[in-house]
């Protein structure tokens, strides 16, 4: 279970973290955590600013399929799939692959790309609509954390039920006061919040055994 950055080639912009604090109110807070229009299309405040394809998963997927060495015969689960654009780029760098996706946004997956739009589902985390080790590989960034703590837990055993072999975990966290304070500004959607060491024992008590990296704003 080691800590492995697979995201090192995702692009990764400047965040004004201080501008969301001084300007995102309550309501806006709870709206974004609906997960409808306004956290993917609306404005910036409310989460994405506009979540629209421009391929920059690609590289990511190579790297993914590098390291554990993915193939056409591969499967491939990803939890928080959203509009499905990570696993549309797994069907593009691995042809053949199986893949599949859940999301809890109705908007999200309403809006999916075309071509994987087949393969995805509705369901939360915490509940996983597969049978024991039904994948290859089970990735989930930035979605267990949106949980509240026995959830976010439920949800990290399901990723372990459902893997047939790896795993790969990104979650909020922070590792000293600095990014601490920086985290709970910029979070707009997370409900469990914990520092580094806090969650790898959590990944212990759980029992989970795949990869895992952190989102430091």
């Amino acid at each position: 279970m080691p800590e492995v950055n697979l995201l090192a080639l995702y692009p990764n912009p400047k965040r004004d973290v201080e501008w969301r604090f001084k300007n995102l109110t309550t309501d806006q807070r709870e709206t974004a955590r609906e997960f409808g229009k306004e956290f993917f299309d609306g404005d910036r405040l409310y989460g994405y600013g506009g979540y629209y394809y421009d391929g920059r998963w690609i590289k990511v997927v190579k790297k993914f399929r590098d390291y554990y060495s993915l193939d056409s015969c591969g499967s491939v689960l990803d939890v928080g799939c959203a509009k499905g654009f990570m696993l549309l780029d797994f069907r593009w760098v691995i042809a053949g692959i199986k893949v599949a996706g859940v999301d809890v946004s109705s908007y999200a997956l309403s809006h999916a790309a075309y071509d994987v739009k087949p393969f995805l589902a509705l369901a939360n985390a915490k509940n996983l609509p597969f049978p024991d080790r039904s994948f290859d590989l089970v990735v989930s960034i930035n979605t267990v954390h949106n949980l509240e703590l026995l959830d976010c837990k439920r949800a990290i055993a399901e990723i372990e039920r459902v893997k047939k072999k790896h795993a790969f975990l990104v979650v909020d966290s922070y590792r000293n006061a600095k990014e601490e304070n920086r985290m709970r500004k910029w979070n707009i959607t997370g409900r469990t919040i914990l520092s580094v060491d806090e969650w790898i024992e959590l990944f212990k008590e759980v029992g989970y055994t795949g990869d895992y990296y952190w989102f430091i704003p």
